[in-house]
């Protein structure tokens, strides 16, 4: 397999790290003098290249994996407090780590008015 040049790995990271193919471009490459649409043209090349493709494919799944464990761990402590909580007897202290768990894990919406709209919220986002 190709390996992708240094400035081409650096434009991949710089492109996760803000999703702007443009800014990323300039933070890889000398871009200095150059016009909007030419580094626009450019970082649009660099997202057409089968080996950036798969960098950044990679790069993705590395992020949704780590997400995906301190998401797990974060639950599994907080059920380990639910639990203890509950054991000794405190259920406002499990009942609140029980609902943390489910704000951590997006399952409650949260709900407030301002001027007579409602705004609705995701917990957890």
């Amino acid at each position: 397999m190709n390996e992708l040049t240094q400035k081409q790995e650096n434009f991949c990271l710089a492109y996760i790290e803000t999703g702007n193919a443009s800014e990323a471009y300039r933070k890889a490459y000398n871009a200095a003098g150059s016009s909007e649409k030419s580094v626009w043209e450019l970082a649009s090349k660099m997202l057409d290249n089968p080996k950036v493709i798969s960098r950044l494919e990679a790069l993705r799944e590395q992020a949704a994996r780590r997400a995906l464990l301190t998401l797990e761990r974060h639950l599994e402590e907080l059920a380990t407090l639910r639990d203890e909580a509950r054991a000794e007897g405190r259920y406002s202290a499990a009942i609140a780590a029980e609902i943390a768990r489910g704000k951590a894990a997006g399952l409650y919406v949260e709900q407030s008015r301002t001027e007579g709209e409602i705004r609705m919220v995701w917990a957890g986002t």
